[in-house]
């Protein structure tokens, strides 16, 4: 490698020279004047002649390649908002395009049109409004328009979620994420407090408030087909990002800065495996913000499941609180009853902290010791 970089030096170090060497005769045969035109570099026509070789083959270049390389450019949507998207980015990239083509072609071949030609006379336009209008108002027309349709999409998405939508929460970490859904009764998730954490309650629920109640966690995100879903992005330690590729859902997760996505998950698993031809394939949700050495692995398992499926799988689920009985302790007093009811039939009622400490039970916490 030494050796071939030191090889590589000496060529450009060379052609260096030799352009240095070249300019210096033109200048020396411009300020003569009376011979200059025996001076011009005799491979001007050849660079001419180039140029349109380079733009006809860079052009069939560049297009085999966009045809070659655009089945991998966007895995299939999965999504309602997604095929917008796509949408959107195919025409954005239409208006590039052409935009790129156009702008090229003029400059090669006006390179070649008005290469230097003996008696040639230069007509100079010290200026144009006309034409500074044309390239002016055309390009901010077209741009205001795109820019304009692409924040529409982006409202769209953004704003408040149906009110039939499932709440769903994703916390990231490093290096996993906590899911945690409002449960069965209420579709409500109830607070959450970074105070509370501790080793079993990783994201601080707060038992306080009665919406908690029947929330319940997973270590994979299940999303119902055709009903709109709102993730509630939140983050613990650094910044991190939620992206759903195939429902192109992509949102970053800011430490104190709670973030939100909401969309409508138009293809099951089942159907995706289906159409792609993958029998064992799943959705990913990934992080897309390097966020540490375990940056890399920070990624669960994604299902699509049919309304009934997702309702299925929803009523199996067991509440926090039914998984961990002790957190009754932390319910307030005047609630105690509603969180009795996701008490496990085996498990003692929990006592308030108060109680315990009193010689005497009142007669509400006797009630919940009879039950």
């Amino acid at each position: 490698m030494t050796y071939l970089i030191g090889l590589l030096s000496v060529v450009f170090l060379g052609l260096a020279i030799m352009i240095v060497s070249k300019s210096i005769a033109l200048s020396k045969g411009i300020q003569g004047a009376d011979d200059s035109d025996a001076r011009v570099d005799g491979a001007n026509n050849g660079n001419a002649f180039g140029f349109l070789v380079f733009l006809v083959l860079g052009s069939i270049a560049a297009a085999w390649s966009f045809l070659h390389s655009q089945p991998d450019f966007l895995p299939v949507a999965g999504s309602e908002h997604g095929l917008k998207t796509d949408q959107m980015f195919w025409i954005s990239m239409g208006v590039v395009t052409a935009a790129f083509f156009l702008t090229n072609t003029l400059l090669f071949v006006f390179a070649f049109l008005y290469r230097y030609k003996k008696n040639n006379v230069a007509t100079f336009y010290p200026v144009n409004h006309k034409l500074e209008i044309i390239w002016t108002i055309i390009p901010a027309i077209v741009m205001a328009v795109l820019v304009f349709t692409g924040w529409r999409i982006w409202r769209d998405i953004t704003k408040q979620a149906p009110e039939n939508a499932v709440v769903i929460e994703v916390t990231g970490h490093q290096f996993g994420w906590y899911v945690r859904y409002a449960g069965n009764d209420d579709n409500k998730l109830g607070n959450q407090n970074y105070k509370l954490i501790d080793d079993t309650n990783q994201i601080g629920i707060d038992f306080t408030d009665e919406s908690s109640f029947d929330d319940f966690t997973a270590n994979e995100l299940h999303l119902p087909k055709g009903v709109p879903v709102l993730l509630k992005i939140k983050a613990q330690d650094v910044l991190h990002s939620v992206y759903l590729p195939y429902q192109r859902v992509k949102m970053d997760a800011v430490p104190g800065m709670p973030t939100k996505f909401w969309f409508v998950a138009n293809k099951s698993t089942d159907e995706m495996r289906a159409e792609l031809g993958k029998s064992d394939f799943n959705y990913k949700l990934n992080c897309t913000e390097i966020c540490g050495r375990g940056h890399f692995g920070m990624a669960i398992t994604v299902f699509v499941d049919e309304p009934e499926d997702y309702k299925a799988w929803v009523a199996q689920q067991k509440p926090f609180l039914t998984q961990n009985p002790d957190y009754l302790a932390k319910v307030p007093e005047k609630l105690k009853g509603k969180a009795q009811k996701y008490a496990p039939a085996e498990a003692p009622a929990a006592e308030s902290d108060s109680t315990q400490a009193a010689a005497g039970a009142a007669p509400a916490t006797a009630s919940l010791r009879r039950r």
